[in-house]
This record gives structure tokens, C-alpha cells and sequence, in this order.
């Protein structure tokens, strides 16, 4: 009876499980991903660390708790602005558990600032940063030219923008030469046309100044002209660019960079080419200040040259130009004389020095020298045969030692020499083993053996 209640017990007793950190880790990451898999939390940025792959990581922080999130390559590459550290922001995402370090963390998806658009936070952090590296310094801008030949157009084809520009233009200066270089100025790929248009017409230098216009419409519509690829393409492009993006009050990075800043594209194509009653009026001004001018500095010289007629140094100019014309008598006389001097001496030395040549006999002097070299090479020649006699006895000495000392007179006796399958010289019956392969070199050829039977000596 005793025996049944106690098996009863052991049937009531709970079983246990024991878990696995893995097992439990997964476990605790299904819940998580099936119970937060779409949420949306709102914290403060710390300790972002964006990584070399593309993916960001940072800390979503409030004044009570924080949790870690990591938002990878291909979410990232579509946010308009970056996460930095202290700004307040709305995350979209899933939480699991990173099973390495058995920490939960976000899985972020979508982020957008709290309190503020995220373009316009996008906007500002691109001009601060451009501005810190000199883009918008007024010393780097170009001035643009008074009356250009070519003007380039970057704009939509199909824009009132264009037909604008062209209508001022012509209305200007109608023989002006347009190229107008077509992209898109809103929506995906429009900024990496923009650039590429500035980029063509860098590299071709076919135009005097370029018009980067659109307009009007919303920051969306606006944000080609905020992209950085295109403030950087500005910057590059040796040819001044005039910026005429939407109205009055729209402001884009590509205004700050550009050389000049119009209000609109009418404007932008106004101050590239003034009316030619401007310019006429501007030839007249520069006409009447130039013949001012030269009426002034010829007044000037008038009284400058009455002052200099009225001084006593040309009431006594006739004097001067007699007493230099004397010097000058005096001094040609001089280097007459000692030019003469001069001549005299150098054909006095000319004439030593023929006289020295002439009682040289080079011809005897030629003949000795013959004679001497004729003697120094016979000397030569017979030192030469010496020497060489001397090192024929030492070679043939030293041939009749070596054929003495070769192994092969040895192996002529009878003997020979044995090498195991990697060439080493067996001179111990201990270095093979029964079975192996030597070969023996004999005076005339070699032979090839296998080990039968060895006899070791007994020490």
C-alpha cells in the first residue's frame, strides 16, 4: 500500500524542462517579433555610429529607458536626412533579439523627425555642411560675362520655364546662340540628370554661362535642386551658372552655391542678357567717363609741360647738349687710343708665338715617340707570354691533383658508392631499412638494388 501511495507522489510531481540559452533566446525573439512586428516609437538619438557598409546604428533614448535600433543599407539609402546624435525622432519598426548578445533591439524601417519635415531637416543639414567646407563663399563665385555668345539652358523641355527664358532672350538679342540641354526637375533621377547636363557642358566648354532654371512649386517638388550630387556638379563646373529655381521666396542649395542667385527663371535670363538699350546706355556711360577722363590727364600734362618750359634747366639745355657732345669727343678719342694699344700688344704676342712654333720640329718629336711605343709593346708582349706560360704550368699542376684526389679513381679500384631514394650517401647499414631502394654508383654507370637483408654491428 505504502509502496502504491509513494509511486502516486512521484506521477504528481511537475516535470521539469530544462532550457538551452539558444532555445530560450529564440523562443524570447518569436514572441517579440510576433507581438511588435509594425510600431512606432519616438525617443532621442545617442551614440549613432553609422558603419562602413551602409547600415546605421544608435541608441532611442527617452528620460527613463533606452533601447538599441539598427536601421540597415537599403532602409537607409532612402531617408532624405541622417539621424544625429540629440535629435528627437519618430522609428517605424519590428523588435527581435540579436541572439549574440541576448540583447532586444529595433529593427528600423522608416524614420522621420519629430517636430520638424524631414526634407527640411534633410535641407538644412546639406547647407551646413556645405557651408562649413566653402561652397557658398562669395570668393569662389565667377563673375558672369557682359555679353556671352552661347548661353546653355538646363531645364525641363516642357516647363513654362523654357519658353520664358527663350521669349526674353530673343526679345534681347535675338541673335544669340541657345543650347538647351533637356532633363527632369522633379521626382527619382531627376538630380542625376541636372548633374550630368553641368557635367556635359563643363567638359565640352561649349557655352559662355549656363541657366539652371524651374518653376515654382512645393520643397517635393523643389528637391532635385537640394540633392547634394547637384551642389557639388555646381561647384565643379568652371563656367559661372546663374540659378533661377522656382519663385521669390523659394531658397534651394543649388542658389547658394551658384555664381548668381535669380529670384525666377524670367529674372535669371534678364541678368544673363541685358536689353540693348541697356547695353547702349552702359557704352554711352563707359564713352563719357573714358573722354573725362582723358580730358583730365591731357589738362594735366598741359600744366605739367608749361611748368617744365619755365624752369631753368631748358633755358640752359643748349649748354648741356655742347658739353656732353665734347665728353663724348673726348672719350671717343680715348678708346681710339687705347684700341691702338691694345692691337699692338696682341700682335706682339702673336708674333712670339710663331716665332716659338716654328722652331718646334714636331716631326722628330713624332718619329721618337713611334720608336718608344714600338719598344714598350715588344716588352709588352713578351711580359704577356710569360704570364700566360706560368698560369698553363699551375692549371696543368692543378688538373694532375684533382684527377688524383677525384672519387672516380677510387670507384676505378673496385669501389662504390651508395645513395638511398633521396640521393644521400648510405655509408651505415642502420640508414635503409630491408625493402628500400638504393642505387649504386659504379666507375662506368650505375646500378639499382633493393634491400634484402642487412647486418647492423653490435656495439
Amino acid at each position: 500500500m505504502a509502496e502504491k501511495v509513494k509511486q502516486f507522489e512521484l506521477n504528481l510531481a511537475p516535470e521539469r524542462k530544462i532550457w538551452s540559452v539558444a532555445e530560450l533566446t529564440a523562443r524570447i525573439s518569436g514572441v517579440l517579433t510576433s507581438q511588435f512586428s509594425n510600431l512606432w516609437v519616438e525617443g532621442e538619438v545617442s551614440n549613432y555610429r553609422p558603419a562602413q557598409s551602409g547600415h546605421l546604428y544608435f541608441t532611442l533614448k527617452d528620460a527613463k529607458a533606452q533601447v538599441r535600433c539598427v536601421c540597415f543599407r537599403t532602409q537607409a539609402m532612402r531617408l532624405k536626412f541622417r539621424p544625429e546624435d540629440g535629435l528627437k525622432i519618430i522609428v517605424r519598426g519590428s523588435i527581435s533579439v540579436y541572439e549574440p548578445r541576448g540583447e532586444y533591439q529595433i529593427y528600423v524601417e522608416h524614420i522621420e523627425p519629430s517636430g520638424v519635415g524631414a526634407l527640411q531637416l534633410a535641407f538644412e543639414q546639406l547647407k551646413k555642411r556645405l557651408d562649413a567646407e566653402g561652397l557658398f563663399d562669395e570668393a569662389r563665385k565667377k563673375p558672369l560675362p557682359m555679353l556671352p555668345r552661347r548661353i546653355g539652358v538646363v531645364t525641363s523641355p516642357r516647363g513654362a520655364a523654357v519658353r520664358d527664358i527663350i521669349r526674353i532672350l530673343r526679345r534681347r538679342f535675338a541673335n544669340l546662340h541657345l543650347i538647351v540641354y533637356p532633363v527632369r526637375v522633379q521626382g527619382d533621377g531627376a538630380a542625376e540628370e541636372i548633374a550630368a547636363a553641368l557635367k556635359y557642358f563643363n567638359r565640352k566648354q561649349s557655352v559662355d554661362v549656363i541657366l539652371l532654371a524651374r518653376g515654382g512649386g512645393s520643397i517635393e517638388d523643389l528637391w532635385a535642386f537640394n540633392e547634394e550630387v547637384v551642389a557639388r556638379s555646381i561647384a565643379a563646373c568652371t563656367i559661372p551658372i546663374v540659378s533661377g529655381v522656382g519663385h521669390e521666396t523659394d531658397f534651394t542649395i543649388a542658389d547658394f552655391v551658384a555664381d548668381v542667385r535669380a529670384s525666377t527663371p524670367s529674372a535669371a535670363a534678364e541678368i544673363v542678357v541685358k536689353s540693348r538699350q541697356e547695353f547702349q546706355r552702359h557704352l554711352g556711360e563707359l564713352e563719357h567717363k573714358i573722354s573725362q577722363r582723358m580730358q583730365y590727364i591731357l589738362l594735366e600734362w598741359r600744366h605739367h609741360l608749361r611748368a617744365l618750359t619755365t624752369h631753368i634747366g631748358f633755358r640752359r639745355l643748349e649748354d648741356l647738349l655742347r658739353r656732353h657732345r665734347q665728353q663724348t669727343d673726348e672719350l671717343t678719342s680715348r678708346l681710339g687710343v687705347a684700341l691702338e694699344g691694345r692691337i699692338e700688344r696682341l700682335r706682339h704676342r702673336y708674333t712670339i708665338a710663331a716665332t716659338r712654333i716654328a722652331s718646334f720640329d714636331l716631326r722628330a718629336r713624332i718619329r721618337t715617340l713611334g720608336l718608344r711605343l714600338v719598344q714598350r709593346s715588344a716588352e709588352l708582349g713578351m711580359r704577356m707570354e710569360r704570364f700566360l706560360v706560368g698560369k698553363r704550368q699551375r692549371l696543368e699542376r692543378l688538373r694532375v691533383q684533382l684527377d688524383e684526389r677525384s672519387p672516380l679513381r677510387v670507384l676505378q679500384r673496385g669501389y662504390a658508392i651508395c645513395t638511398d631514394a633521396a640521393g644521400n650517401v648510405v655509408s651505415a647499414a642502420d640508414q635503409v631499412s630491408v625493402g628500400a631502394e638504393v642505387k649504386v654508383q659504379l666507375a662506368s654507370g650505375s646500378l639499382g638494388a633493393e634491400i634484402r637483408t642487412r647486418e647492423i654491428p653490435k656495439s
